[in-house]
Parts: C-alpha cells; structure tokens; sequence
C-alpha cells in the first residue's frame, strides 16, 4: 500500500509539506485512479457507518479522498488494496464528527421555539381557566362552597358529605344542585362557557 494507517484522525498533518503547493501531474493521476476503484465500496461501507445516510456517507467520502490527495505522493497504487487505509480515514472521520457533535449542547432552532409556543399559550389559557373558577366560588355563598368542596373537590359521597357537615343527606343534594347552578352563571358572567 505504501502509507501507514493514519494517527489521531487526520490523514496528511506533518509529513508531506504540500499544504499550498501545487498539484503535480502524477498526484492527480494516482488521485483520479483512487477514486475510480475506491469511491463504490468505499461509499457503502460508510453508508453503514451513518445509518443508511447517503448524503452524509458521500460528504464523508469526499473528505475521505481529499485526505488521500494530501498523501497522494505517499499512496502506492500498483501495491496492495488502499480500501483499507481509506477506510480506517472514513470510519475516524465519523468517530470525530460524532464526538464532535456530542459534546456540544444540541442547537435549538426557530422551528422548536414556534413548536413550543402553543405549549406554553396552553399552560396560559389553563391557568387563566383556574382563577377564573376560583373567583367564580368564592361569589358562592358559603353553604355552597362548603357542600362543593365536600362532594367535588374532596370527591365524597352525598352521605359522607352530609355526615361530614352535620346536615341532612336531601340538604346536601339541594345544596349541590343550587351551587353548580350559581356557578355556572358565575362563571358565565366572567366569559367562561362550560
């Protein structure tokens, strides 16, 4: 093959010298040849690295052949397969974008603040909706907050709200009936409909 594994992800850094020098003719040669036999089983194996993406397989790809051209003068092609090295270059170039991307904090776009602004307006209208049917109670007469209390918000039993404010179980019902009438034109009086 004539060109070691790479080290640290970056094929090319310290050896060549050839960063702004020119392309040579043989380079572009042993570059174009590379590609031909290389770009095919070389893009399926990184497909698979990145989870069936083409797109980002092939950019990987590139990159992967831009690496080699910098180790062009290096890279022996009459000797054994390269798809090896160019593949250890591919699979540390997806390690490094991956590490990369995980260590900084996941970017929070327009489209995510739009989708949670209904959210929040949500949270708003069932606030509002709270103290709305507080204020609308406490216009209740105390009889009736009390015997609501008891039978809706504690969830008793007519006979264990009755037996829980000393009065009869028919009073209770009556009670229970006037109040959730009242209520209702409270609430209605302050803009909310059932």
């Amino acid at each position: 093959m004539g060109i070691p594994a790479p080290a640290g992800g970056e094929a090319g850094q310290g050896g060549t010298g050839r960063a702004g020098a020119g392309l040579a003719a043989s380079d572009d040669a042993v570059l174009t040849a590379l590609y031909r036999q290389y770009r095919g089983p070389l893009l399926l194996f990184v497909t698979r690295l990145t989870a069936g993406d083409r797109q980002h397989a092939e950019d990987i790809v590139q990159e992967t052949m831009v690496r080699a051209w910098r180790e062009a003068r290096r890279l022996d092609p009459s000797g054994p397969s390269l798809m090896p090295w160019l593949a250890t270059v591919a699979r540390r170039i997806v390690i490094d974008e991956h590490r990369r991307k995980s260590t900084r904090p996941p970017e929070i776009g327009d489209a995510e603040v739009v989708d949670r602004a209904p959210a929040a307006a949500d949270e708003t209208e069932h606030l509002l909706r709270k103290m709305l049917v507080t204020e609308a109670l406490q216009a209740l007469s105390v009889a009736h907050r009390e015997v609501l209390n008891e039978t809706i918000l504690r969830d008793h039993t007519v006979n264990e709200a009755a037996e829980s404010l000393g009065i009869p179980v028919g009073t209770v019902k009556s009670r229970v009936y006037y109040a959730l009438k009242a209520l209702r034109v409270a609430l209605t009086e302050r803009g909310v409909s059932a």
